[in-house]
C-alpha cells in the first residue's frame, strides 16, 4: 500500500518536500530534453516516461514504495540491465532488471553522464520494438 494517490504529475509535485522538488524537476527537464516525444504518465504514483514501453522512471523517496520512505529521489531504468554500465554508475540492489541512481541535490546530477544513459536506454527501447516487429512479421508469415 502507498501513502498517497495522486491524479497527476502536477498533483505529485505539490506534494513534494522542496529539497526533492528541485531534483524531480531538473531530471523532469532533463528527460523532456532527451526525449522530446516522450509520454509522461503516472505509474505507482509517480512518473515514468515511454516510447514503446517504459524507458525510465523518477520515483521521490517521499512517495512510498509499500512501507518504504527513502531521502532522496531515485531515477531508474525500467531496462537497466541492458545498459552499459562499464563506469558503475547504476545502483543495481537485488534487482535483475531495474538499474537506478539516487539523488540528493539538483548539483549532484551529472547531467552529461546521465544524458548518456538515457539516449542509450532509448536506443534499446527502439531495438526492442523493432525485434518486436520482426518477430509480428515473421509469424503473419508462416
Amino acid at each position: 500500500m502507498q501513502n498517497v494517490s495522486f491524479r497527476s504529475v502536477g498533483e505529485l509535485l505539490r506534494f513534494l518536500p522542496e529539497n526533492q522538488l528541485l531534483v524531480v524537476e531538473k531530471l523532469r527537464e532533463l528527460v523532456f530534453e532527451c526525449i522530446p516525444e516522450v509520454e509522461e504518465r503516472l505509474s505507482f504514483n509517480v512518473p515514468f516516461y515511454r516510447r514503446f514501453r517504459a524507458i525510465c522512471f523518477i520515483w521521490p523517496g517521499a512517495v512510498s514504495w509499500g512501507s518504504t520512505i527513502w531521502e532522496g529521489v531515485e531515477f531508474g531504468f525500467n531496462y537497466g540491465n541492458l545498459l552499459i554500465d562499464e563506469a558503475g554508475f547504476l545502483e543495481k540492489g537485488n534487482r535483475k532488471q531495474v538499474y537506478s541512481r539516487r539523488y540528493f541535490s539538483p548539483e549532484e546530477i551529472n547531467v552529461d553522464l546521465l544524458r548518456a544513459y538515457i539516449f542509450e536506454a532509448v536506443e534499446v527501447d527502439e531495438m526492442m520494438q523493432m525485434e518486436k516487429s520482426k518477430r509480428a512479421k515473421s509469424k503473419l508469415r508462416k
